[in-house]
């Protein structure tokens, strides 16, 4: 068949779609992709071989509990919690690790001739091939068996496993679609940093949770979650196994029914997705609106610049703030001191054996950012050192650092102060662990400053989740825990001062901590930053080489 074009000449007619299953092309590739990325390296082999034996070790001491559960009162509760736990790490896994499967990333396939349903059930059946997909299997296969009783109920728990394999798949592959552009850009490999957090803080929810499955009360604390998840896909059908087994056919099938739902919802999500990211222009590739670039009146410091201090200061407290939010180094430091520094008082609080002075971990996390202040700058630092001439240049460039991280920290230290006193129930105790806060907080700025200036060190900003350069290592160790150890030395007065008062018995006094730590954490931040400028102005040539080795 040829085609007459407007002027007259001829051309083959372009080749029709293919009109086949895809699926068998996807498995086949999805297979092809595991075999050539394995032969890469044997180191690559080495720890895929590892991670699939430790994954089925780890499934089937899983797959022998839930077996063992079998007839237990609480059976359900834990089977429905498990599940439901399940499938939000299979919702949340791929905004942090998005390289995880070459296969998530669609828009590979926009230049082929492909529709979206049957490229949908094509990549939802090969998504079923790994170690995720097997994982899940067994957890539900034996969520099934610990619940299953009876013929009807066999078939139940067949079904529950299907769907709650197919809905885990379908919510990783539609999370994954929607946000592809994100994690395909430089805020995705921020994103992807963070990961090593979420993973800390998970485990630290899991040690509390195992914590409180061990106590007296055993399985029966997740009775009160599990009455709510049991409504929520796919964590209703594998419940409804247990009603399948008591007989409650109408319940079941009401929860087989939402979750079927909740999959056509999620592959319709997905094939929305995937269509509007396949025929949609990429962003990157269109001109940026610049009604206010033409102009050339745009205000490069924004609503913040207009209210930060005029001069020098003004201007490296700004630059500081984009470090912390556009550097993807400085950007992880941060976001995991934030976290941290909230989390410890609740986790310690839900573990029964907290204090409310754990809350000066918020104000420790967030002072060691001052330390290696110019490691950040890596070798553009030298554009840092040809403005600084004289003592008070030094000064002021540390002093507009240390008020960016002032500027963080008051208010999330008072925040972090607040939380841990609501949940310990101690407001009493408030005010003199925010003064010790504060004096802690001085304190490790001061050393913070002296210690950017002497020990300086590169951090790479290309090596992945390395933060010293080769070489650099025992001088990172230096700056980090001589600098704390100092910082401890000096907030000592503030600590001297509230046991005092504790074991002389003038607890009335204790709210003198408050204003007492507050004017001291000043007084010795700004005495750190004046002994630290002359050393920094006279070592900015060692300075520049250190942080530039990166």
């Amino acid at each position: 068949m040829t085609v007459t074009d407007p002027l007259g000449t001829t051309a083959p007619a372009p080749p029709a779609a293919p009109t086949g299953s895809l699926t068998p092309v996807f498995v086949t590739l999805k297979l092809s992709l595991l075999r050539n990325g394995l032969r890469q390296s044997a180191g690559r082999r080495a720890a895929y071989i590892t991670s699939i034996v430790f994954t089925l070790l780890f499934a089937a001491l899983q797959l022998l509990g839930l077996v063992l559960l079998r007839g237990h009162d609480h059976a359900a509760a834990l089977v429905t919690v498990g599940s439901a736990v399940l499938a939000l790490g299979w919702a949340v896994v791929p905004l942090f690790f998005p390289g995880g499967d070459e296969t998530l990333d669609p828009t590979r396939l926009v230049m082929l001739p492909l529709r979206p349903r049957p490229l949908i059930v094509a990549l939802l059946l090969s998504s079923l091939i790994g170690i995720g997909p097997l994982f899940t299997l067994t957890l539900a296969a034996g969520s099934a068996v610990a619940l299953a009783h009876g013929a009807a109920a066999v078939v139940a728990g067949v079904v529950a496993v299907a769907l709650n394999l197919l809905v885990c798949v379908a919510l990783a592959r539609a999370v994954a679609t929607a946000n592809i552009r994100l994690l395909t850009s430089r805020k995705g490999r921020d994103l992807a940093l963070l990961s090593g957090l979420f993973v800390a803080v998970g485990l630290q929810f899991v040690n509390v949770g195992w914590q409180q499955l061990s106590g007296k009360n055993g399985l029966s604390v997740l009775e009160p979650a599990a009455d709510v998840l049991r409504w929520v896909p796919p964590a209703a059908a594998v419940d409804a196994v247990q009603g399948v087994s008591e007989g409650a056919y109408a319940t079941a099938a009401a929860q087989f029914a939402l979750t079927a739902g909740a999959l056509a919802l999620l592959l319709w999500w997905w094939q929305r997705s995937l269509t509007h990211l396949m025929t949609a222009p990429d962003a990157s590739t269109l001109q940026a609106d610049a009604p206010g670039r033409e102009s050339g009146r745009r205000d490069a410091g924004g609503p913040l610049g207009r209210l930060l201090p005029a001069g020098r200061t003004g201007v490296v407290l700004h630059q500081t703030l984009r470090y912390a939010v556009r550097n993807p180094k400085t950007k992880a430091s941060w976001a995991t001191s934030l976290a941290i520094g909230l989390l410890l008082p609740v986790i310690t609080s839900l573990q029964g054996a907290g204090s409310v002075y754990t809350a000066l971990w918020a104000p420790g996390l967030l002072g060691m950012q001052m330390y290696n202040q110019f490691g950040q700058d890596s070798s553009a630092f030298w554009m840092v050192s040809q403005t600084i001439s004289s003592r008070r240049d030094a000064y002021l460039e540390l002093r507009g650092r240390a008020m960016a991280i002032g500027l963080v920290a008051l208010p999330y230290t008072t925040l972090a102060m607040i939380v841990a006193a609501a949940f310990m129930h101690r407001w009493d105790a408030a005010p003199e662990t925010l003064g010790m806060g504060l004096g802690l907080l001085g304190a490790l700025v001061a050393t913070g400053a002296l210690t950017s200036a002497q020990f300086p060190y590169s951090i790479p900003q290309d090596s992945g989740y390395k933060n010293v350069a080769p070489g650099q290592t025992g001088i990172a160790w230096i700056s980090i825990f001589g600098g704390m150890i100092a910082g401890a030395v000096l907030s000592a007065p503030v600590l001297g001062m509230t046991i005092w008062l504790h074991l002389s018995g003038g607890h009335e006094l204790l709210w003198l901590v408050l204003p007492v730590g507050a004017v001291y954490g000043v007084l010795i931040a700004e005495a750190g930053l004046r002994l630290a400028a002359p050393r920094t102005l006279a070592r900015l040539p060692e300075i520049l080489t250190a942080v530039s080795k990166g």
